[in-house]
């Protein structure tokens, strides 16, 4: 099945040859988001919060590009550098799907850029 490259206009341009997202059918794949600005700039440096809302924020809009929402999410693959970091991820987290919540897991892992603290991907699919 072809799928269509899903990268709104807004976004810094990504460090890697990929798109922020994809959509195939009825199903929205969002690439692994970290906190970046423009050049590959890690924003919101050693605030995990912070960087949490950013990436939800991304997804949102990436989401939203491709026809689906937050609540079309069915799972979220997270990725944190240091647990330590987990309640406050969760805090967040826990505001982006406050009602049915998405299947997930969640690894500590060296990330991309010494600097990101959280990434996310998720899958959606649109009903």
């Amino acid at each position: 099945m072809p799928f269509t490259p899903i990268n709104p206009p807004q976004f810094p341009t990504p460090i890697a040859p990929y798109s922020a997202g994809a959509k195939a059918g009825n199903t929205v794949y969002v690439s692994g988001v970290l906190a970046l600005g423009e050049g590959g700039v890690v924003l919101h440096v050693g605030d995990a919060a912070a960087q949490t809302r950013h990436v939800l924020d991304v997804i949102k809009i990436t989401l939203e590009a491709a026809g689906a929402t937050l609540a079309d999410v069915a799972m979220n693959h997270i990725f944190l550098k240091d647990l330590a970091d987990y309640a406050a991820f969760n805090a967040v987290y826990a505001e982006y799907f406050p009602g049915a919540k998405p299947a997930r897991y969640c690894i500590k892992c060296d990330l991309v850029k010494p600097d990101c603290l959280v990434e996310i991907a998720s899958v959606a699919h649109i009903a």
